[in-house]
């Protein structure tokens, strides 16, 4: 009786084990996403970020981590400022707005690579 409890109770670990991990499904925004006039943004699984964006023909670089909250990204960068925008992809095209100070840049991003 106390084998088949062992057992009982490994299978069902076994069982869960394989479900949390087979059940989990990544954000969409996982990946890099650019469009054509250069302006990239990369979202890791760890929660980090790189982007590079063209606001009034100056490069802003950028990393540092970021949250999503329903349809909000909250980019926080490495100097700790924050930025929140609004986001939707629809297929495999994101749509978002980048502010670099009072500029807001709506970016139009295709994902290039996972």
């Amino acid at each position: 009786m106390k084998k088949t409890k062992y057992i009982f109770v490994a299978l069902f670990a076994l069982l869960i084990g394989i479900c949390s991990t087979g059940c989990y499904t990544p954000s969409p925004l996982y990946g890099t996403w650019a469009d054509y006039t250069g302006d990239t943004i990369t979202f890791m699984s760890d929660m980090s970020y790189n982007s590079k964006v063209i606001v009034n023909d100056v490069t802003q670089q950028q990393t540092g981590s970021y949250d999503v909250l329903m349809n909000v990204i909250v980019f926080t960068d490495e100097g700790g400022s924050i930025m929140e925008t609004e986001w939707d992809i629809r297929g495999n095209i994101l749509y978002l707005t980048w502010t670099v100070g009072s500029t807001n840049k709506m970016l139009v991003l295709y994902k290039i690579a996972n």
